[in-house]
């Protein structure tokens, strides 16, 4: 008989994008949810706690437990709160997914030659995704990573890994210590129409790559040609994409039941395949589990336009 295991993802993001899917991997029957907190850090806290000790992993969406660059790992006050509200269960962000099954999807483009030395990338930011910072700058690729500008809205791109270490150096200590939702959109934030202030940085790049929210959070309306590398899309993000004229669609992370998870899920689900906590897994352990999972990421071309 199948194991059956249980994650649950309590995320600070908007309510409407929750989701629920069982599904069949590695042997093992998954029953998988997304609940969504509308920003309030408080009722996560109680989710948190209520489910403790009921499900064999939490994941933590629209937040991270730590910020990292350059080997260097700085926490997220608000993160490590909502990870030691649960005393028994596993907490994970996704941040062990995003070191690996992230820098294999950029790795698969530029062995399929959809990106290379000199392809334009926008990273929208590249402090939570390093690691898909690196595949890109190992690919050759002119990379403008956008922390600046999707963060703070100064309209200044950072060119080089060495730069956004510098960067990390200087504002994490204090940025980390600030209230999450001052950092990446939360709740109904998440739902606000986009505005397109940096349509020209969009433009530039022929690739614009990271978390979603931040992507939608200043879209231009014509994307036409253009590759989105990402993840925690649902149907409606996917159809409005295509609207905009994206040509190809790649997410991080597979489609269950009708919309790519966050990372967070996919870290559940491999913690829970493995019965470890989160720090005993090495990235050699986590790219095993997700392989025997069949956890891999999912790339498709768009019906442009929606025609």
């Amino acid at each position: 008989m199948a194991r059956r295991l249980s994650v649950v993802s309590v995320s600070l993001g908007s309510s409407r994008r929750d989701h629920r899917v069982e599904v069949e991997a590695g042997g093992c029957i998954f029953s998988l949810a997304r609940v969504g907190t509308d920003g309030d850090l408080d009722r996560a806290e109680e989710r948190i706690r209520a489910l403790d000790g009921t499900v064999d992993a939490i994941g933590l969406g629209g937040i991270d437990i730590y910020l990292e660059a350059a080997g260097v790992r700085y926490e997220v006050r608000d993160g490590v709160r909502l990870r030691d509200s649960a005393r028994t269960t596993p907490v994970v962000d996704g941040s062990g997914v995003k070191a690996t099954l992230e820098r294999q999807a950029v790795e698969e483009l530029a062995a399929e030659g959809v990106v290379g030395r000199g392809t334009p990338v926008l990273l929208v930011s590249a402090l939570d995704r390093f690691g898909m910072a690196e595949a890109f700058a190992a690919a050759g690729c002119a990379l403008a990573c956008g922390d600046l500008m999707f963060t703070a809205g100064i309209p200044y791109p950072i060119e080089s890994l060495e730069e956004l270490a510098e960067l990390a150096r200087k504002v994490l200590p204090q940025v980390s210590r600030l209230p999450f939702g001052m950092l990446y959109p939360t709740g109904e934030a998440q739902d606000r129409p986009p505005d397109a202030r940096f349509a020209d940085a969009y433009r530039r790049a022929e690739v614009i790559a990271g978390d979603f929210h931040f992507i939608r959070r200043h879209l231009p309306e014509r994307m036409d040609g253009k590759t989105v590398v990402t993840n925690t899309t649902t149907a409606e993000d996917v159809a409005d994409l295509a609207r905009r004229g994206v040509r190809r669609l790649v997410t991080t992370t597979p489609d269950m039941g009708g919309r790519s998870f966050g990372t967070n899920v996919i870290e559940g689900m491999a913690v829970a395949y493995l019965g470890v906590r989160p720090e005993e897994i090495g990235p050699a352990d986590m790219r095993r589990a997700l392989s025997s999972l069949g956890v891999r990421p999912s790339s498709r071309l768009l019906e442009v336009n929606g025609a």
